[in-house]
């Protein structure tokens, strides 16, 4: 598994505690950078997991809005939480990190959603980032 992967795992995690437990983010940020300090093996996919979590919280706002306008009859509330963290961490990347492909965010946020969330989810989440990247591309 790629550190890359990895850290979108860690930021996914992340995303999701602190909307489960409604916590400040950067709580759970603090608190899973304690953790990333004294376990050198997980350093490698803390940086980009911290830069995806970041970058979520600066965007939060316009990444919800697109989630919304493209999520056609599901309002965030109803998303599960799996599926709101996913689509905030995907959308990110596909629109503030010129680095990553937008076919790869979403591959890897499908994945995710076939292993942690609902046996919908994988499609809905396809669907929904497939309208943003068309959105972020033109």
């Amino acid at each position: 598994m790629s550190a890359r992967t990895k850290a979108r795992k860690r930021a996914l995690d992340m995303l999701f505690q602190a909307d489960v437990r409604e916590e400040p983010l950067l709580s759970i940020v603090n608190a899973e950078a304690k953790r990333a300090a004294g376990e050198p093996d997980r350093a490698a996919s803390w940086l980009y997991a911290r830069e995806i979590v970041d970058g979520v919280a600066d965007h939060r706002d316009e990444i919800d809005e697109l989630i919304m306008s493209y999520a056609q009859g599901w309002t965030l509330d109803r998303m599960p939480n799996v599926d709101r963290a996913l689509l905030r961490l995907a959308a990110w990347e596909i629109l503030f990190n010129a680095e990553v492909p937008a076919a790869v965010a979403i591959d890897e946020a499908v994945e995710l959603a076939k292993e942690y969330s609902t046996e919908d989810s994988s499609r809905f989440v396809n669907g929904v980032l497939g309208r943003i990247a068309d959105h972020a591309a033109a």
